[in-house]
């Protein structure tokens, strides 16, 4: 079927309103995307007819509330083709399912001099947890180049790995450049070595189909809020064998079986991870986000998007003034750039928002990245399902007033 980009418009309230007296064009969507009306009703619904707490009653609310929150674990392994539901944890995104792992998973078996292996293209979330490993246990991080158009090469990543690999930790499709990792060549190189690998999903799960089953990683990390659905909701998907591995990373609630003077049990399967009361409504918005992704169709969300991502790249590569970072040939739909002399991402950003215009202004939490790109920060154009040509156009039209703006 024809992809009806203004009937999925129709279906995001937010897209109608104005910004400083003009349409809003949101290509803020790396950062977070807005939300379809079907999540916003799933939301209100869940809290204003539905509400109670998960697992605990056995009362017509609790068990409603409790179907409906665990069949988002089916969902979400749907959505990633993951093997099983058992291997999702619900938390409240890929910070805390990081944090899981390097608590949980790494620092039990990691000891002074062992190393982790990352990419200089990584989101902080999937740095700062392996500092906090380095400062506090002597873990060494081994960092991997991007090459001048921005793409990581597996076999640089493999070729870092040595008897003192734990982890190789990288993100599936970077935050700032655009640039889609080949992860399958990398888990399976690592795999053979006796290497596990965690995979940030956080912007590949948005724009492209994900297929766990095939990719086959140890950790897989998503987001909701950058998926459409509520902030504070998300999931990491964690092999068996890795699951079986684990230490609790938070104590109370569903997480415990038995508890006593002197010993406790734990919880069988995801639950063992999953402490205290949890995003009920947001995991159930999560759910509802998910399923309309789906009915949409994953591959047609990202043919469209590789239509708005070769306009943009023609029309931004006609502005010899602009510089666009990095140029993978396989890239999304995200454009980081800096102008020409003296203007600040910041003031670009700004210039831009009185036109209506939203994008992202900063080091986009990849100060790594920055320095190895030798800039202090980047304007950052991102792109979603509902965005459209028009909004490209809409994005040069500004970018060339900010040209005469700032000389």
């Amino acid at each position: 079927m024809m992809y009806d980009v203004n009937k999925i418009r129709a279906d995001f309230p937010i897209l109608s309103r104005q910004v400083n007296n003009r349409p809003l064009v949101y290509l803020d969507n790396g950062a977070s995307a807005q939300k379809p009306k079907v999540v916003i009703d799933a939301v209100e619904q869940a809290y204003s007819m539905e509400y109670a707490n998960v697992h605990r009653g056995l009362h017509y609310l609790s068990n409603l509330a409790t179907d409906k929150y665990e069949a988002v674990r089916g969902t979400i392994a749907r959505f990633l083709n993951a093997p099983s539901e058992d291997n999702i944890i619900f938390n409240s995104g890929t910070t805390e399912g990081i944090n899981m792992v390097a608590y949980g998973w790494a620092m039990p078996r990691m000891q002074a001099g062992d190393q982790i292996v990352l990419s200089i293209m990584e989101h902080h979330a999937n740095i700062v947890p392996w500092h906090f490993l380095r400062e506090r246990m002597g873990v060494e991080l081994v960092w991997v180049d991007v090459d001048a158009n921005g793409d990581l090469d597996p076999q640089r990543v493999l070729d870092a790995i040595t008897d003192k690999t734990r982890l190789v930790a990288v993100t599936h499709m970077s935050n700032v450049l655009g640039t889609v990792v080949d992860v399958k060549t990398i888990v399976q190189g690592a795999r053979t070595k006796g290497v596990p690998t965690l995979v940030d999903g956080s912007q590949a799960s948005v724009h492209m189909p994900v297929d766990l089953s095939d990719i086959d990683p140890d950790f897989y990390a998503i987001t909701g809020h950058k998926l459409y659905g509520p902030s504070g909701s998300g999931a990491i998907y964690v092999k068996s064998e890795r699951m079986a591995e684990m230490q609790p990373f938070l104590g109370g609630g569903d997480m415990i079986k038995d508890v006593h003077r002197e010993h406790i049990s734990y919880n069988s399967g995801p639950m063992r991870f999953e402490a205290g009361t949890p995003g009920i409504v947001q995991q159930i918005g999560l759910g509802v986000a998910l399923d309309y992704m789906m009915n949409v169709g994953m591959d047609a969300i990202a043919a469209h998007e590789q239509v708005l991502r070769d306009y943009a790249r023609s029309k931004l590569d006609g502005l010899n003034w602009l510089n666009v970072q990095g140029n993978s040939a396989t890239k999304g739909a995200i454009f980081s750039f800096t102008l020409e002399g003296a203007a600040h991402a910041h003031d670009i950003s700004t210039v831009l928002d009185k036109k209506g215009v939203a994008v992202r202004a900063g080091h986009h939490c990849a100060q790594p990245l920055m320095e190895h790109m030798g800039v202090p920060a980047t304007c950052r154009a991102s792109f979603g399902m509902y965005n459209t040509i028009e909004e490209v156009d809409a994005l040069v039209d500004g970018l060339e007033f900010c040209r005469e703006l700032f000389g």
